[in-house]
């Protein structure tokens, strides 16, 4: 599986404006084009973020894929965005207990590693980080998301509410900390977001 990113910052007053085409107009174009399994849309309406992922069955689906987005992605976030980062990634852990819900939260970590180190990571991450995920109340998923050429990544957490997220800070602070010295990465980001929708199939 591989993912494309779209990271959005722009004007809070504006914001549900790009919501609404993203999960009307975006959504169907995303839906006609092969190999789709599935997309998220996150926000941070107080501060005027949107992150939108979406998830593809081979690495040349989703740079199909690009070639028509890129061109529509422009008039649909408009008049919202002021900066857009585009990024892609392997998706090299996807782990589900429950189905994320609208209202939810998601904690983004942004993290960079050597490349060599990149299996190291993935398990860490699956040896470490999850079985301490499992445990926490309103854990929903989680996905670890690779650039195995530039050594970067990123590591999304699902909570069905934004009170389990909240309530998961401290602890996963001292988890981070742990985890990332084992693994030799940097965490280099770290947001929350309000999970608008979080469809992921065919995993």
């Amino acid at each position: 599986m591989f993912v494309r990113t779209v990271y959005v910052t722009g004007d809070p007053a504006q914001i549900e404006a790009a919501i609404r085409a993203l999960n009307s107009e975006g959504r169907s174009l995303l839906e006609e084009r092969p190999e789709y399994r599935g997309a998220g849309v996150f926000v941070d309406r107080d501060l005027g973020k949107l992150l939108a992922v979406s998830w593809w069955g081979s690495e040349g689906a989703r740079r199909n894929s690009d070639q028509v987005m890129r061109e529509r992605r422009g008039p649909m976030l408009e008049p919202f965005a002021g900066t857009v980062a585009v990024e892609n990634y392997e998706v090299a852990v996807f782990h589900s207990v429950r189905l994320p819900r609208a209202g939810g939260g998601l904690r983004s970590t942004r993290v960079e590693f050597d490349p060599a180190d990149t299996d190291l990571f993935v398990e860490t991450f699956r040896s470490s980080a999850i079985p301490r995920l499992e445990t926490l109340p309103g854990f929903a998923r989680c996905a670890l998301f690779v650039d195995r050429e530039r050594g970067r990544g990123a590591v999304g957490v699902l909570f069905v509410d934004r009170a389990s997220m909240a309530a998961s800070r401290s602890g996963q602070a001292a988890a981070r900390r742990q985890d990332v010295a084992k693994a030799h990465v940097s965490v280099v980001g770290l947001e929350e977001f309000e999970v608008v929708h979080a469809d992921v199939h065919s995993v």
